[in-house]
């Protein structure tokens, strides 16, 4: 029997962020890999031969400046994207609120407004994305600091800002647009931005906070390389304080002893023992599958089991033979999301298992970027399609219909893109489940919605990275503050436990 300090299961960004911490720290820690690289949903494939694409996570905007400086990624994270909204008429914006001048003048200043003041409440909510979320519980006057020193960051807003702050926190998106604007072209963009990877539209309820969290997160940029630098690089930074890693290595049980995890179990029947074991996947994974119900309590079994996981986002991958013929940069972010009203029907049918008509997306090229992606005078397309229903009736005709209706919409943006496809791969969000192991398909292992944020992500009892069963810890993208190509959990959860068994 092997044995170290901390096993990691899950070799993405977030467990080799927390293993780099933890090594830094002193701790000798492995990391368990099910499949034979890393990055999960960060990694570059090549879909067809000769045509390589981000797998999943296809831009980069989240990464957690702890991580990118200790890890020294800083180099491959590329400069920041400029986006252009297709339509007869494109609108491009550079950055949070640069507008080329094609849009009227008083629906610039419109824009610039609003977008400031977004981003001024997006700015006092990022130190939440750094931080344990505090515990709401009699006699902890520590934690009730942490929401002190929140409300002090909001307070410099100033009084007003404060106050459209508190009014506008829990609304939907949709009508923040409408109330100040009136281009559908940027209303469509913003929607879109809300709800990117989201089981909801720009009109249900909490939909604006998703848009600040987005806000919050730095600029979006496509790193040198692709996406699979970022592991890569955080692969390297790890082995270099003497973390192990193990790739090809599927736990099949985490043990439980006496109430204590101990270890862990591959499917090979190896078992190696640890001090503390942390599962940087799935929280339901992890409880209902990894522990299994006979080590879980009947409280922690049903606040996992209740844990709402639906995915509505679709992935598409195009191997192209040319340049596809679409009215913008192609090394732009393009987004077809024509109106607030479009995105919103696009995620009506979802709700009932159906194809929307009409999905919208979010479009890169890395191909237009650098060379490496696609052979000489090719491309790779790679979308984030939306919406999808994650539990169809028939899940190969809503698969066919999804891609036929989005090559129709992409064809009116790009004609004779048809013509130029060599090969297709659709991910649905089941496809996703079972390739990545995302619970229902979604990112972010866990619906990112108000009643799954902060202090109950994943759940109360286990948000602050620790969970009810001793040993065992959670730094996965099902905890706080969620998902994308962060590090953030992992780094948050190391420090955590850093503090607590110091």
């Amino acid at each position: 029997m092997q044995s170290c300090d901390t096993i990691i299961i899950g070799g993405g960004t977030n467990g080799l962020a927390c293993a780099f911490r933890l090594a830094k720290a002193g701790h000798r820690v492995t990391v368990l890999e099910a499949s034979d690289t890393l990055g999960g949903g960060a990694n570059t494939v090549e879909f067809a031969p000769g045509y390589r694409v981000s797998g999943l996570a296809h831009i980069l905007h989240m990464l957690d400046p702890r991580v990118a400086k200790a890890m020294a990624i800083g180099g491959v994270v590329g400069l920041p994207m400029v986006t252009t909204a297709l339509s007869a008429n494109p609108l491009t914006i550079i950055g949070n609120n640069g507008i080329e001048p094609n849009l009227e003048t008083t629906e610039q200043l419109r824009w610039k407004t609003l977008s400031d003041r977004l981003n001024r409440f997006a700015t006092a909510l990022a130190p939440l994305r750094q931080m344990t979320p505090p515990r709401l519980a009699t006699g902890v006057s520590n934690e009730l600091f942490k929401l002190t020193k929140i409300g002090f960051g909001l307070r410099r807003l100033g009084r007003s800002e404060s106050r459209e702050f508190l009014r506008m926190i829990l609304i939907n998106v949709a009508d923040v647009l409408e109330d100040d604007l009136t281009d559908d072209r940027l209303m469509g963009l913003v929607a879109l931005d809300a709800t990117l990877g989201a089981w909801l539209g720009p009109r249900s309820p909490n939909s604006l906070i998703l848009l600040l969290n987005r806000l919050s997160a730095g600029p979006l940029t496509l790193p040198r390389g692709g996406m699979g630098a970022v592991p890569d690089a955080m692969q390297k930074a790890a082995k270099s304080v003497g973390v192990t890693i193990r790739t090809s290595a599927r736990v099949a049980r985490i043990i439980v002893d006496d109430n204590t995890a101990t270890g862990a179990e591959l499917i090979t029947g190896e078992v190696l023992s640890a001090k503390h074991v942390i599962s940087a996947i799935n929280p339901r994974t992890t409880f209902e599958t990894l522990v299994g119900p006979g080590a879980l309590d009947t409280g922690t079994l049903r606040q996992s089991r209740a844990i709402r996981s639906r995915g509505g986002a679709a992935k598409l991958h195009l191997a192209l033979t040319g340049a596809p013929a679409f009215k913008a940069d192609l090394t732009h972010r393009l987004v077809i999301a024509p109106s607030v009203r479009a995105v919103e029907e696009a995620f009506n049918p979802v709700k009932y298992g159906d194809v929307p008509d009409r999905p919208v997306m979010e479009i890169v090229l890395p191909s237009a970027h650098e060379a490496g992606f696609a052979p000489p005078g090719h491309h790779v397309l790679s979308a984030v399609v939306q919406f999808a229903p994650h539990a169809p009736e028939n899940p190969d005709n809503a698969r066919s219909t999804m891609l036929a209706n989005t090559l129709t919409i992409l064809e009116e943006h790009a004609p004779g893109i048809g013509k130029l496809i060599a090969h297709a791969e659709l991910l649905m969000p089941y496809d996703i489940a079972a390739r990545y192991g995302m619970a229902g398909g979604n990112w972010h292992h866990g619906e990112l919605s108000v009643e799954q944020m902060l202090f109950l992500r994943p759940f109360v009892g286990a948000a602050q990275y620790q969970t009810p069963l001793k040993g065992l810890w959670l730094a996965g993208a099902g905890s706080h503050p969620g998902g994308g190509v962060s590090g953030t959990p992992g780094w948050n959860a190391a420090e955590r436990l850093l503090e607590v068994t110091k």
